[in-house]
């Protein structure tokens, strides 16, 4: 529900006009976070950088918010950057997944956050897999939305949260995932996005839990959150089903399912 008397989407283009009269004007993450802050201050900014997303043409992640035609108006330069989107010479918007297999999305995750090629792939079908199936991890568990914004990829100073939602208490969660490697990570990565959404997005008195979904959890890793109740960890079992088909037309074969190593 929008705080003001309109949404976020449709501040932005003001915004925009402001900042970037002109094609070949930039303007960084923090310039817009200042403009919010002094003009439309309740708006938070989570919200802010992921309506910055949503608008950008070049950023994969725009995809998670639904966006529209006439949100094509930013083009990211990199993680904090942005300028107005040119027609003339910048790559047709994302609109699609198919756009992204063309590449036209821009690399905008920070090394410490980069994942192989395979690894990434795996991880993004988890992520939506649960996005869409959050029940599997805990009853009354919802993603988190707010102005078209969804949780899935949600910014949290300059990085991405897996998923961010909303337990049956109404306190925020934030889920990260690890496929196949940087275990000794994630506990600081986690908490330190947990921090973030406490000090810049979480309401007065909310509270904010954190949860780690891999395939296996180590030893190190139960150690490690030991003495960190707000954390619960889950290890993930993955099936596959495969059907039989046949040459012959009208023909739908048989189905077998076997569980993913």
């Amino acid at each position: 529900m929008a705080i003001y008397d309109k949404p976020v989407r449709a501040i932005l283009p003001e915004m925009i006009r402001e900042l970037a009269s002109t094609p070949a004007q930039r303007f960084s993450k923090d310039d817009a976070i200042r403009w919010f802050a002094n003009r439309y201050p309740k708006i938070k900014q989570g919200t802010i950088s992921a309506h910055l997303i949503r608008f950008s043409t070049n950023a994969r992640s725009r995809l998670h918010y639904g966006p529209r035609p006439d949100e094509d108006l930013l083009f990211q330069l990199d993680g904090s950057h942005f300028r107005p989107y040119d027609s003339s010479k910048d790559p047709s918007p994302i609109r699609s997944k198919e756009d992204l297999a063309q590449g036209l999305a821009i690399p905008i995750e920070s090394p410490e956050d980069a994942e192989a090629p395979n690894e990434f792939a795996y991880e993004s079908d988890l992520r939506d897999f649960l996005a869409e199936h959050l029940s599997v991890i805990e009853a009354g568990l919802q993603l988190y939305q707010d102005e078209g914004i969804t949780g899935v990829e949600f910014p949290a100073g300059g990085r991405f949260i897996d998923i961010l939602a909303v337990d049956a208490q109404k306190r925020l969660v934030v889920i990260e995932l690890k496929v196949s490697r940087g275990y000794d990570r994630v506990v600081g990565q986690l908490l330190r996005y947990m921090g973030w959404i406490h000090a810049h997005h979480a309401e007065p008195g909310q509270e904010v839990r954190g949860v780690i979904v891999a395939r296996d959890i180590s030893d190190d890793l139960k150690l490690a959150c030991m003495r960190l109740p707000t954390i619960a960890l889950y290890e993930y079992e993955l099936s596959v089903a495969l059907r039989q088909i046949e040459p012959t037309p009208g023909h739908n074969g048989s189905k077998k399912s076997a569980k993913a190593a």
